[in-house]
């Protein structure tokens, strides 16, 4: 198996991991609320994020120092999107909320490409992406009216 093989089968299993993910965070905000939802979620997730650091002692935490001040906005969106999730899933169902979060993100994705943000390497927008994009938009109002 190729590289490129391994990572869209990576990828296709955080999707579903995105899936449960979700439905168990919509689960806690019904009981515990959205911030304390999103604060259980992410104490669990540090508990793991700390236990995998302790087992793969190569993991170059300690360059931690090295990381742009602005990249660290990576743990407040994620509590966002926690939050937002805990909060979506309960009121418009799990398919409708992550159709809509799916879309979004290849939206925004499709342009931060475009540009090549923060250093990534540029993937114009041509016509035939622009015409995905367009399926995925009458698709997402399928699944979400």
């Amino acid at each position: 198996m190729n590289g490129s093989t391994i990572a869209a089968l990576v990828a296709i299993a955080v999707g579903a991991a995105i899936s449960l993910q979700s439905s168990f965070s919509g689960f806690i905000g019904r009981r515990v609320g959205i911030v304390a939802s999103a604060f259980l979620v992410h104490l669990t997730g540090l508990f793991l994020a700390g236990l995998l650091l302790l087992v793969f002692r190569n993991a170059n935490a300690s360059s931690w120092r090295a990381v742009p001040w602005h990249a660290v906005v990576a743990g407040f969106l994620g509590v966002g999107i926690v939050a937002g999730v805990s909060y979506t899933v309960p009121r418009l169902g799990l398919a409708p909320a992550l159709t809509l979060t799916i879309v979004a993100q290849l939206f925004l994705g499709a342009f931060l490409d475009h540009i090549g943000w923060l250093g990534a390497t540029p993937r114009p927008l041509d016509p035939l992406r622009i015409v995905g994009m367009l399926v995925l938009l009458v698709g997402t109002w399928l699944v979400v009216r």
